[in-house]
């Protein structure tokens, strides 16, 4: 099995694309965007992370078999992030359904 050589001005052209990304994290937690927030979080983690594997731990490159199991895992991780999104969303309405009537009016 050969080894793929990568050049530096491949790392250096992912080093500066993580740099861009996380200089869009912070943006992005300093602007309100409402209840898009979380999902440009998410976006932009994922991006990062996509960059990580597939050029520093060598998945680009790597047998197709391990390619397999890589988008297997990603397309777990899609699933999770839906439900878990889905549940944030309705989250809000569930806890103004459960709140207790107002005292207003009551007396002691």
């Amino acid at each position: 099995m050969s080894e793929h050589i990568a050049s530096p001005k491949m790392y250096i052209g992912i080093f500066l694309a993580l740099m861009f990304c996380t200089a869009a994290t912070v943006w992005a937690a300093y602007v309100n965007l409402g209840p898009l927030n979380i999902v440009i979080a998410l976006v932009i983690a994922s991006i990062k992370a996509t960059l990580v594997v597939l050029f520093f731990m060598h998945a680009k490159y790597s047998p197709k078999r391990t390619q397999l199991v890589i988008f297997c895992a990603v397309f777990w991780l899609a699933i999770m992030l839906a439900l878990t999104l889905s549940d944030y969303e309705t989250r809000h309405e569930v806890s103004r359904q459960s709140a207790p009537p107002s005292a207003v009016g009551q007396s002691a």
